[in-house]
Formats: C-alpha cells, structure tokens, sequence
C-alpha cells in the first residue's frame, strides 16, 4: 500500500507549526495537514507571502513572523506563539547561496538551516507535546561537519556548505532523540527528506546550476504535493523516534513515504554530542529535559 495524505489520522484539536511554510513542501504540507482539522502556523520571513499564500485555503492558519537568520527573531517569534503545540516541523532552508552571514555572523546555510532550527526547537520544547520534525536532504550524504572551519570562513564553498547543514540537521535529530530517551521523555525527534521535489528552493542559488535545475524541476522532479508526504507521514504516522522518512522510488527521488536509511555520518554519536554543544554556545540557547520520567523540558535562552 502506497501512503498518501489521505491515510493521516484526523489531526482536529492539533497544532502545528511549519517553518517556511508559505511555500513549497511547506505550503504543502500545511495544506494537508489544514484540511485534515488541524491550526497549522505559518512561520516565514515575509508576513505578507505568507498570508497570500494561504488566502483560500480551506483550514484554520495562523501565519507568524519568523526569520530564522536572526536569533532575534526566533526568541520573538517563541515568546509570542500562545500556548502549545503539538508538532514543529523545521522545514524552512536556504540551499547552496553564495557566501553570506546572518544577522548574528553564522555562514548563512548552517545559520538558517541548522542553527536557527535549533534555537526554536529549544525554545518551544516546553510546550511540544508529541513531536520535533527536521526536514534534511540526500544531500547529507555528501556533508562533513567541519569543527575546525564552522562558519566556512578560511573557504566556502556552497554544495560542501550545503551538505554539512544538511547532515547538521540529521545529527541534531539522533542527539535530540538520545536526550530525549535518556530523560525518560514520550516526545519523539524525527526526519524526513522530499526526495527531488519541485519547489522555489533551487532558484536562490544564484549560479550557473539554477538553470539547470530549472530544466530538471519540469522534466524529473515530482511535485512539492508529492514532495510532502515524507514531511506528513514523518508528522502523523506513529514513527517511532529516531525516524527517517523519504520517497520510496529509485534513489529516493521520488515516490510515496516509507522509512529509510541515512549515512554513517549522520549516526555519529560523537560528532553529534560535539554539534549539540557548539550549537548551544553559539546559540545561547540550551535544553534542560528536567529529572523525572515524563519530560519536564525548558529552554534557556542567554538573552534572558
């Protein structure tokens, strides 16, 4: 049996919370996840794309303010959002741009992708009740976590930079996981990826490829709705946690949701113990999964 969308359990009552959801598999995946009953709020950069985006959809969406390369928004954005929420799902990202910085110095793809993710989830943990979500890519396969050139400031180069915010996603998913299971925690950390999907992300690149990949969205991608279901499945099917979702076609490409594997690299303890505390220092954000059996999760941001 193929998954589709249709087999999500109702989601009424259930609160969600996408990043860059005002388009792509985001937008996707809200719309999916309105239409089965759930409140699903839009965090993205630009309020205004965001509501456009969802005018007409059927569903209840309330869309926030969020820019997830400035800390100072995510702190805004997570002392804003009233009450709790069931699943965040960080699915916002930029993809292989040339060399920037975020409002805080990180090199702009582990700033955005990684670390801004980061920070939200620590700063919402307290009031998850069922799930983290982190949206990756196969392209983890190819990323390295450089500790010893971070920020890509001594050479950057977009695809390697790309790659290792990708695998940063993933070592963040297993390490939440672990620290969620050491705590005795009933909440779950898992991942999905969309496999080649068509959406805006291959036109910030900037270069050469953009045209490329512009050709290749109309000729072998599948669409952001079909893209999504990984990301739905990861947020609504009883996965266990640790979970890694994506198409079930050739490669990963395309095709509907199933469990899948991830690279050696990715599975790295260590390396993922070592990201989790580089992150809580640049971040200034850091998780405290309290004593008990049931988690008693805060967060703790140095700004306060």
């Amino acid at each position: 049996m193929k998954w589709t969308a249709q087999d999500m359990p109702v989601q009424d009552g259930r609160v969600f919370v996408i990043t860059g959801a005002n388009s792509g598999i985001g937008l996707e995946a809200a719309r999916a996840l309105a239409a089965a009953g759930a409140r699903v709020v839009v965090a993205c950069r630009d309020i205004a794309k965001g509501r456009n985006a969802v005018a007409g959809l059927d569903g209840h969406f309330d869309v926030r303010r969020l820019d997830l390369a400035d800390l100072a928004s995510v702190r805004a954005f997570a002392g804003e959002l009233e009450g709790d929420v069931d699943v965040l799902i960080d699915n916002a990202g930029v993809m292989a741009v040339p060399r920037a910085k975020t409002a805080d110095g990180f090199e702009l793809q582990l700033g955005t992708n990684h670390l801004g993710h980061f920070a939200l989830a620590g700063l919402l943990l307290p009031r998850i009740r069922d799930r983290v979500v982190t949206i990756a890519s196969q392209a983890h396969r190819t990323g390295r976590i450089n500790f010893g050139d971070l920020q890509s400031e001594r050479r950057y180069q977009r695809w390697i930079a790309y790659g290792q915010s990708k695998l940063a996603n993933l070592l963040f998913m297993m390490e939440l996981q672990r620290r969620l299971t050491a705590a005795g925690s009933p909440l779950r950390s898992v991942a999905a990826h969309p496999g080649y999907s068509a959406t805006n992300l291959q036109s910030h690149t900037q270069s050469f490829q953009d045209q490329i990949m512009g050709v290749f969205n109309h000729v072998i991608a599948q669409s952001a709705a079909m893209g999504a279901l990984p990301t739905l499945y990861a947020a609504t099917a009883d996965v266990p946690g640790g979970a890694y979702a994506g198409p079930d076609g050739l490669f990963e490409q395309r095709g509907h949701p199933k469990l899948v594997d991830m690279s050696g690299a990715a599975k790295d303890p260590d390396a993922a113990r070592r990201l989790w505390e580089v992150s809580e220092e640049l971040t200034g954000v850091s998780y405290d999964f309290g004593k008990s059996g049931r988690s008693r999760s805060a967060a703790r941001s140095s700004s306060d």
